[in-house]
């Protein structure tokens, strides 16, 4: 993988998140992909699985929200990404993401991580803790 195929899968997801359906994600995952939702969660695996999880989590491909995303690294077939997504307009829920994305030669990705942050959102020992 090189950038400009990372940032392809990018765009990609995006319009696979607008688009109705699943459909679309057997361009962006393997048959036997596996997507975390957080560096905890147990990860979803397998294209039924995740097209499930994608329509429980989303509200409909006509959601309203900016998305923009920075490729911060691309190794071999592994990529990272930050990205921020504001949904609503007005803004209404704002999130900063990292996401590890392991590809297949194919250039779908056979593995996805996701590390999501919100604002107010503290992390486990804040720094002025006492």
């Amino acid at each position: 993988m090189d950038r400009t195929q990372v940032a392809g899968w990018l765009a990609a997801y995006e319009r696979a998140w607008r688009t109705p359906g699943t459909d679309t994600l057997v361009a962006l995952f393997t048959e036997d992909a596996s997507y975390q939702q957080g560096p905890y969660w147990t990860p979803v695996v397998g294209l039924p699985a995740i097209g499930r999880m994608w329509e429980q989590q989303r509200k409909g491909p006509d959601e309203v929200f900016d998305l923009t995303s920075e490729i911060v690294a691309v190794e071999g077939d592994t990529a990272v990404a930050r990205l921020e997504v504001r949904y609503g307009d007005p803004v209404d829920q704002e999130y900063r993401d990292l996401w590890i994305m392991r590809f297949a030669d194919d250039g779908r990705c056979r593995s996805f991580e996701e590390w999501p942050f919100w604002p107010g959102q503290q992390p486990a020992n804040p720094p002025d803790a006492s």
